[in-house]
């Protein structure tokens, strides 16, 4: 022994990072929508437990539970069916409006908004990859 100090990894060569795939653009107009949407809903959530539209446990855990759904549909939108759940989240959010009709205008609006960052983030990649 010379003074050498063996590591355990003999022979091994250090792996280097791989470099992270671009971003699309329909996935980073996806997470902007759902990440605020989620603000939203939270607050939602305590409102309906504020004017008892739903139990306590139903409104607060419901909430909850939807906000951990659309933050793990955030981190799963590198799969192309996380935007299938992306599109079923738009459809709880609109029927939430007959627990309190105001969430009809709320969700319609992240609707609307869901449907433009698919369209035109999909028409946007589409270019990139022609140039």
């Amino acid at each position: 022994m010379d003074g050498q100090v063996n590591s355990g990894a003999a022979g091994r060569v250090p792996r280097t990072p791989r470099p992270a795939a671009p971003r699309s653009v329909k996935r980073s107009l996806a997470s902007i929508v759902l990440g605020f949407e989620t603000i939203v809903v939270f607050l939602a959530a305590l409102v309906f437990f504020g004017l008892g539209a739903l139990p306590p446990a139903l409104a607060l855990g419901g909430g909850a539970l939807l906000c951990v759904i659309m933050l793990a549909t955030v981190a799963l939108l590198r799969y192309p069916w996380a935007y299938a759940v992306g599109w079923a989240i738009q459809a709880v959010v609109v029927f939430s409006g007959f627990l309190n009709p105001v969430m009809f205008f709320v969700g319609a609006m992240f609707a609307a908004m869901w449907v433009y960052c698919m369209v035109n983030g999909t028409k946007i990649d589409h270019q990139k990859e022609i140039a």
